[in-house]
């Protein structure tokens, strides 16, 4: 098991991407802190980790809450010792045409995509230096956080992932003498509740019917599929591992080919 003896911790993780993290981390040995808004949820998935033999403990966690998150990252801490890996998933969206955008939806985005990201690697890596043993920071960024002009009706949500983007390689820097790497992780169009909504948004902004945008994900896709949770843990769980212990400040696509750089 890569991850055995590691401790980590995942936001946003009671459905979609951040699921699939905490059920793959589990499954490659690590202890993992489920934490998500929803924490019956939450907690159903940390149940479902245990029951297939891994380890997991549920925590809410608004990351939109700074004081919250520093609650949270230290309950974690207490309770696990340490934590080794932490794996900013959580995000939101809304589509809006960029002329009809409120403070609102910029503030919404801002304070989750960006804020959480910023805050929650914050006061990991603060237990991380004090502990000494180095750590995992990945970010999960977006395709949208290098292509702003092929994501309609997502200012806001591009202007957070390319910030994502610019925060984990400054972060990288940073926090490079004491052994902590940061990566991002650049997914495409993942079948998740998140695009379910986003379906049916862009369906009526375009006015497109939910197949027809779907299928056009496809189409932009060079591998011929939508990705799925899978893909983007897959990645996760190599910048978590040893394998990937020299690679810090990148942004990784996974997408099928739907961006390429």
């Amino acid at each position: 098991m890569r991850l055995k003896d590691r401790f980590a911790g995942v936001t946003g993780a009671a459905m979609g991407m951040g699921r699939c993290i905490a059920e793959t981390l589990a499954a490659e040995g690590a202890t993992v802190a489920v934490t998500d808004i929803d924490l019956k949820l939450a907690k159903q998935v940390a149940e479902g980790i245990r029951e297939n033999g891994g380890q997991a403990e549920a925590w809410k966690l608004d990351v939109s809450d700074p004081s919250e998150i520093k609650k949270v990252i230290e309950e974690i801490v207490s309770r696990f010792g340490r934590i080794d890996i932490w794996v900013n998933n959580a995000g939101v969206s809304t589509m809006v045409p960029f002329l009809q955008l409120t403070e609102h939806d910029w503030d919404y985005l801002h304070e989750v995509n960006g804020g959480g990201v910023f805050f929650c690697s914050q006061a990991a890596a603060s237990h991380m230096v004090k502990e000494g043993k180095g750590g995992k920071i990945v970010n999960i960024a977006s395709m949208a956080g290098k292509r702003g002009g092929n994501a309609p009706f997502l200012a806001h949500y591009v202007y957070t992932k390319f910030g994502v983007i610019g925060l984990t390689q400054a972060m990288a820097k940073e926090l490079s003498p004491y052994k902590i790497t940061c990566n991002a992780v650049c997914p495409g169009y993942v079948a998740t509740p998140m695009q379910e909504r986003e379906l049916v948004w862009e369906a009526r902004l375009r006015n497109m019917t939910p197949h027809a945008v779907k299928q056009s994900y496809v189409d932009d896709t060079p591998l011929g599929r939508v990705e799925n949770p899978q893909d983007v843990a897959n990645l996760v769980l190599f910048l978590a591992s040893s394998e990937a212990d020299f690679i810090t400040g990148e942004a990784i696509n996974v997408n099928g080919g739907a961006f390429m750089d």
